[in-house]
């Protein structure tokens, strides 16, 4: 590995190393070894079908062209590991392998390769990929049938096939497969599942099968790919290539160096430095940011469990909301009724001509056995209604009837106009009609239902986030704002969907929640620069 390039053998686990050589200047293709015949092939049938380079020839990094002299110049490999930060070319590598063995080099008759993973929707970028590429080929086209509902391609000349795969779908399952690409493994919880079992016993019917993992790293050293990474790494199994691209744990967030070790694309110029020095200025102005840019970017093990908000962000948007934006222009109303004998939240929002969006929370609590609850949260329920921060409903439960007239009287019969409520289904019914006996009487398309699942939640945080850090938020430093800015944890998903998980929290969030609601419809009518979108080409 002498002649390698650092960010390169520093990524080499286990396995043997690769003998790079100029192989486009050998003229002679026969003197080509396997793993040259393979880029040579990909160089010359396959075609980038999006973006800006959009019918340019496929040419692999030297970092994958590394991984692919390991796999395919050495017979003995059966499983092949290649970890690497998101954007840096996973698509195309798996492209390349699947189609090399579907109509290159590697093909052979009836033999079955497929590209799984945990979601339909990954699967599909994989085969989204090569379908175009077998579209802009008049070669490939003419060889190779496309079937979409099924995610299906066949070699019309020998029979190969190519199937996507997904754990939450069925086709392809049960199937002999000669070749598995598993895509992004890293969202697999735990040591294995039922589904990486079936793909690996899928297998047994082949005397020299390969099984290629392809992803970012998992969160945790229990995790699937984590196991799989550390055996690789201890054993030195020489059937075993694993190439991981990770940055080193001693270096900072916005280390160039640390960037490089995980996102060779970079040498290549199909990894942008911007995005990634935006992305890291970002992690270090917010916690829970830090984790997914450590995860997903640096390619390192961490908990996607964090905490949501830096206090210097949050303390940064604390000016008072001004109440003549609320009366001037209407309220979006954020609604967490949560228990009963609890905390429930009313949040209103509103943005003025600057399209900064002034907050301000209601929220509800009952009067009788607030000091326990006081005692029990360690949280001064008791004096923030003496202060008249909290609004204390008599009796040991809240009343809707109570709160419904509460918010009429203060909104409605104030002169604040409701354009909306962004609720949670949780005892919607009866605050409805609480709200149409006490006068509060809404259009039925004025109230609009936020799932407090991962798909529904995650484009508010990120907007939320966004207005934070632009400093487009007027909360007034609210108490109870404050409560749940210091105690809010944002866990994610395997697709990286993220929501704020109750449960996790250390104390009480239903103001955020709530404001998280309240705030998305003014934020999505405003030019605010959102991120940039992730393109299927760099995986």
């Amino acid at each position: 590995m002498a002649n390698l390039p650092d960010y390169i053998s520093r990524a080499i686990k286990s396995g043997p190393s690769p003998n790079i050589r100029q192989w486009r200047r050998i003229k002679n293709t026969e003197k080509l070894t396997l793993a040259e015949k393979i880029m040579l092939f990909a160089e010359s049938y396959l075609h980038i079908p999006e973006g800006e380079h959009v019918g340019d020839n496929l040419k692999l990094a030297k970092f994958q062209e590394a991984f692919v002299y390991c796999v395919f110049d050495n017979p003995g490999v059966r499983t092949a590991i290649f970890s690497v930060a998101r954007r840096n070319g996973k698509t195309f590598t798996i492209a390349v392998v699947a189609m090399a063995y579907l109509i290159g080099p590697l093909s052979l008759p009836n033999q079955v390769i497929a590209s799984a993973a945990m979601s339909r929707d990954q699967a599909a970028l994989v085969f989204r990929a090569m379908s175009q590429m077998i579209a802009m080929s008049e070669v490939l086209s003419k060889h190779l049938r496309v079937t979409p509902s099924t995610k299906r391609i066949v070699n019309i000349s020998n029979g190969a096939e190519f199937y996507a795969m997904s754990a939450d779908a069925k086709t392809g399952h049960g199937k002999s497969l000669k070749v598995v690409i598993l895509d992004e493994a890293g969202q697999i919880r735990g040591e294995t599942n039922e589904y990486v079992e079936m793909l690996a016993t899928s297998q047994g019917s082949y005397a020299s099968p390969l099984f290629v993992v392809i992803s970012t790293q998992a969160p945790a050293d229990i995790d699937y790919l984590s196991v799989l990474i550390d055996d690789a790494t201890r054993s030195k199994d020489p059937s075993i290539v694993c190439h991981v691209y990770e940055a080193d744990e001693a270096l900072d967030l916005d280390d160039k160096e640390a960037w490089l070790q995980s996102n060779p694309g970079i040498n290549d110029g199909f990894r942008s430095v911007a995005d990634i020095q935006k992305q890291a200025a970002k992690a270090k102005r917010l916690p829970n940011a830090q984790a997914g840019f450590e995860n997903l970017i640096l390619n390192r093990r961490i908990s996607m469990d964090s905490l949501w908000l830096a206090p210097a962000v949050w303390k940064a948007n604390g000016a008072k909301p001004d109440w003549s934006v609320f009366r001037s222009n209407g309220v979006s109303v954020g609604l967490d009724l949560s228990q009963k004998n609890d905390l429930c939240c009313a949040v209103i929002s509103a943005k003025d001509e600057s399209n900064i969006i002034h907050v301000h929370p209601f929220s509800f609590t009952p009067r009788d056995g607030i000091d326990e609850r006081s005692k029990r949260d360690r949280v001064p329920y008791d004096q923030w209604a003496r202060d008249n921060q909290l609004v204390a409903v008599p009796g040991k439960t809240i009343d809707y009837d109570w709160m419904a007239q509460y918010l009429k009287v203060n909104l409605l019969d104030a002169g604040i106009e409701i354009n909306s409520i962004e609720f949670d289904r949780w005892r919607i019914a009866e605050f409805k009609a609480a709200c149409s006996r006490n006068g509060v009487e809404l259009m039925e398309d004025q109230w609009h239902e936020v799932g407090q699942g991962y798909q529904s939640m995650s484009p508010r945080i990120e907007a939320m986030e966004t207005a934070l850090l632009q400093e487009k938020i007027r909360h007034g430093s609210h108490p109870v704002l404050n409560l749940g800015a210091s105690s809010a944890i944002a866990v994610q998903d395997p697709s990286n969907n993220r929501k704020l998980d109750k449960k996790k929290a250390s104390n009480k969030i239903d103001g955020v929640v709530a404001m998280v609601q309240s705030v998305y419809p003014l934020i999505t009518n405003t030019e605010f620069e959102l991120g940039d979108d992730v393109s299927w080409l760099v995986g």
